[in-house]
């Protein structure tokens, strides 16, 4: 993003910058006098344009609600100045593959709102995930959860079986593990790397050459994690940071994972944005030929690359069309 002097300059960049951008991150445009870009990370959403061609009526009954609690937060009155935002993790929430009942490819576990891939795909807003949430609990979970626990009735798994033993054994190897390393880098080093080098690489935005510097950098992130993490504490007591150190080594995981779907998937498509693929007015261009599909990765064991599940999206009643943000 550029830097500008005052708001009338972040209007006048936002318009010449537009083309270059899907329109929801071009209309936004950092400014280093302005608190929002204290960190280079603050961005503006400008109304001025759809103010001046629609009327404050009209934006007041779409967005009022919006900008009164904006307001109440910032002190600024969003129909005269640009809204300070922030694009925030939640674009990449959800994922989880489930089949019609709602459950995943673990027998027994269901997945259901934002956690689940099932309407919105991995890639939603947050108003989208509640949505789902309230779809899921109130009226499929009610018919397809009973069905589960009737074939369930008189069972009762044994935790001498050779799943549950083989369960621990492999969780307490990966506690001792991750105690035993004892090396001088702290887990919020590590987290925080991690975090950087997601947002440069495999954020809202996205290139080839970018994703590619990503899968190179993670595998060596994570052989240091391995080598050099210091968890304080024991395995014996309530351990915060040995949790944490459990989730980060997860991350590490599900980052190479993340870099590897949004690799494969060469178009454009909702919050996924491949810079290369975006139409003259910079909307995203999907390749529907080639990727109306969902993507399931399997987890391939320990060490070993995930495989790749292609489920064909299908069309009857409603079809696909170019989403516009004009």
């Amino acid at each position: 993003m550029m830097g500008a002097s005052g708001y009338p300059n972040a209007r006048k960049i936002a318009k010449k910058r537009r083309a270059k951008f899907p329109r929801q991150i071009a209309i936004i445009i950092s400014n280093e006098n302005i608190p929002a870009s204290a960190t280079l990370r603050g961005v503006y959403l400008d109304f001025a344009d759809a103010i001046k061609r629609l009327g404050d009526q009209t934006i007041c009954e779409r967005y009022g609600n919006l900008f009164e609690v904006y307001e109440k937060i910032t002190g600024e009155n969003a129909y005269e100045v640009p809204m300070r935002i922030y694009p925030a993790v939640h674009y990449t929430m959800g994922g989880l593959w489930v089949d019609y009942d709602l459950m995943s490819n673990v027998p027994g576990l269901f997945v259901i709102g934002e956690a689940n891939f099932s309407d919105h795909g991995a890639n939603r807003l947050g108003a989208s995930a509640l949505m789902q949430g309230l779809a899921d609990g109130y009226f499929v979970l009610p018919n397809t959860l009973p069905n589960y626990l009737a074939s369930q009735m008189g069972k009762k798994p044994s935790p001498d079986s050779p799943e549950f033993l083989q369960a621990e054994q492999d969780v307490r190897a990966k506690i001792d593990r991750l105690l035993k390393v004892n090396g001088t880098r702290s887990l919020d080093s590590f987290h925080r790397e991690l975090g950087l080098l997601l947002w440069e690489k495999c954020g809202m935005s996205r290139h080839e050459k970018g994703l590619r510097e990503a899968l190179q950098k993670i595998p060596e992130l994570r052989q240091e994690f391995w080598r050099d993490v210091r968890v304080l504490g024991i395995d014996e007591d309530f351990n915060q940071s040995l949790e944490r150190a459990g989730r980060v080594a997860d991350f590490l995981e599900f980052a190479e994972l993340m870099c590897k779907d949004a690799l494969e998937r060469d178009e454009s498509a909702g919050a996924h944005f491949r810079e290369e693929h975006q139409t003259p007015d910079g909307e995203a261009l999907r390749d529907d030929e080639r990727h109306a599909a969902v993507f399931a990765w399997e987890f391939g064991g320990d060490g070993q690359p995930p495989k790749l599940h292609r489920e064909a999206l299908r069309f009857e009643t409603v079809h696909l069309t170019q989403r516009s943000y004009k």
